[in-house]
């Protein structure tokens, strides 16, 4: 059972999400909070699976919150739902470390993102996707040799930018998950990255032309 924390400081919204959620067999809603300061508290005293958290609120708002939290336990995985296309939330919201940013008109997709989520996968909404290129500062010829990075290995890195899990990444280059693992750890280590996110960011950032 995948359990959500829901941090929205508008009750309407957060008791339509939990219904949501709590509709699927395979979540369960183990909270709802209002504030950025009740989730960071929260969080040193559980272990959600996936925190979905607005941005805009009162008193410290969702980035804040994420950032303390994520400073504290950077396994943490926070899922933003909001409202806003800002070009500065996005940017903060990667480069903090979210697992995902995507907006409330696309709550049909809340379900099937906290899962993605909960697995590890990075998942930004169509329109977010769109705007990423614009939003981080990318070098056009990004020298994979000085990194000793191959073209299995460069494949690897664009595939975990694209969202694909170790399963889908095995599948689509032909190896096994064993395999997909050892090359991501070495893949992070070359990059002295900590993990998919950073990957997946860094990627965004310094490769994509």
């Amino acid at each position: 059972m995948i359990k959500i924390l829901i941090v929205d400081d508008d009750p309407l919204v957060s008791s339509s999400l939990k219904v949501i959620l709590d509709s699927e067999d395979d979540i369960e809603v183990a909270d709802t909070l209002s504030s950025g300061a009740e989730a960071v508290e929260y969080a040193r005293k559980h272990t959600p699976d996936v925190i979905v958290m607005d941005i805009r609120m009162d008193g410290m708002n969702g980035l804040e919150a994420a950032e303390k939290m994520l400073a504290g336990d950077p396994d943490i995985k926070v899922l933003f739902l909001t409202t806003f296309l800002d070009d500065e939330y996005i940017n903060k919201a990667l480069k903090i470390g979210a697992k995902g940013y995507i907006i409330k008109q696309d709550c049909k997709a809340l379900a099937d993102s906290c899962r993605a989520v909960s697995k590890g996968q990075i998942v930004f909404g169509g329109k977010i996707v769109d705007r990423l290129p614009d939003l981080l500062n990318r070098k056009e010829q990004f020298d994979y040799a000085k990194y000793g990075i191959g073209d299995k290995e460069k494949q690897l890195i664009e595939l975990v930018a694209d969202g694909l899990s170790n399963k889908e990444i095995a599948d689509t280059m032909f190896l096994s998950e064993g395999t997909v693992r050892n090359m991501m750890s070495q893949v992070l280590s070359k990059l002295d990255l900590r993990d998919r996110t950073q990957l997946a960011c860094f990627y965004y950032q310094k490769i994509k032309p």
